[in-house]
């Protein structure tokens, strides 16, 4: 049996987390819930329970609403340590963030479990503070491989994103990458660009990129440079994947505390995530498809508060289902 298991997290995560269980239901896909986040830190003194964890490597996929609270900012333990230690633990090293809107069609693929935020990182006596940026080389071409391997799906081309001028780090990428690409994938037409001047063409030219592939904290800032020129974080998916074993899929909106509670949270990126989930975990393209094209019709016909109009989140979710029901997948 096909099994999900959701964390819904902190903030307007149960909220969204709540309609995307809708739509699992709705597939006919089972589902547990489980404490994750900052929730779980107040509850249980960690923010990836033994229990969690022990369900999400078990499960077929796994389902996140969002995690972080207010109270914990700074604290020495944060409902974001949580989530570095889920990403480590699966393998997740390939954070795909597609952005698309009307003429723009692109994915950033991004490598998940190296660089500054896994490196060593500590004080030294003279008070300096430090991280460290490291890559091996099976770790650039892993993710390398997924890169190309989507962009050859996609009949597309790949721009390998760096920032070979200044750091060692990126020369290594530029080399790994440029090898693999001439040796195993000769057929997917491949650019580089530096990070800084590719963050401009991202702004004033997006109809011009298909795959983006890139580093740890690259791919963080330019995926949501994309989401804001396709329409803001509130309709950004993702999906990080390994090469066996569960992806984490979830929206990139974070828990929006500032809202939670008021049942006007935007359920689109986390049903934009449970497609993902669809495609990529359970092998369900046409299932996946049709959700996403429920989804667009949900946010002309019942936009939610951030995007101008007056539907509740359940409401916008009820589109997305009378939607489904009319498909033939169902």
């Amino acid at each position: 049996m096909t099994r999900v298991a959701v964390l819904a997290g902190d903030g307007i995560g149960p909220e969204v987390a709540a309609e995307a269980i809708r739509v699992l239901d709705a597939f006919g896909i089972a589902h547990t819930e489980h404490a994750f986040g900052g929730g779980a830190i107040l509850g249980q003194g960690t923010p990836l329970p033994a229990e969690t964890l022990a369900a999400c490597t078990t499960a077929d996929a796994v389902l996140l609403g969002a995690v972080g609270l207010p109270e914990l900012e700074g604290a020495s333990v944060r409902p974001e340590q949580g989530l570095l230690a889920l990403r480590k633990e699966l393998g997740v090293y390939a954070n795909l963030r597609p952005a698309q809107a009307e003429g723009i069609d692109m994915i950033i693929v991004r490598e998940l479990t190296g660089g500054l935020y896994f490196g060593a990182k500590g004080t030294r006596d003279d008070g300096t503070w430090f991280d460290t940026c490291e890559y091996t080389r099976p770790e650039v071409e892993r993710i390398a491989r997924r890169g190309f391997e989507i962009a050859r799906g996609r009949a597309g081309r790949v721009t390998s994103v760096d920032k070979v001028n200044v750091l060692h780090t990126s020369r290594l990428w530029r080399d790994v990458v440029s090898e693999l690409g001439a040796a195993d994938y000769a057929d997917v037409p491949l650019d580089h660009a530096l990070v800084d001047s590719f963050a401009m063409t991202i702004v004033t030219n997006p109809g011009s990129i298909d795959v983006v592939l890139t580093e740890n904290t690259f791919g963080d800032i330019l995926s949501d440079v994309a989401a804001a020129v396709t329409g803001g974080l509130g309709l950004a998916a993702s999906a990080s994947l390994g090469d066996d074993g569960p992806g984490i899929f979830e929206p990139v909106h974070g828990s929006a505390p500032q809202i939670a509670g008021q049942g006007i949270a935007n359920p689109a990126a986390m049903l934009r995530s449970t497609a993902l989930l669809l495609r990529h975990a359970l092998g369900r393209d046409d299932d996946g498809d049709a959700l996403e094209q429920a989804i667009d019709r949900a946010l002309l016909e019942a936009p939610t508060p951030d995007l101008g109009g007056h539907a509740s989140t359940r409401e916008a979710t009820d589109t997305v289902l009378r939607a489904l029901d009319a498909t033939p997948t169902l």
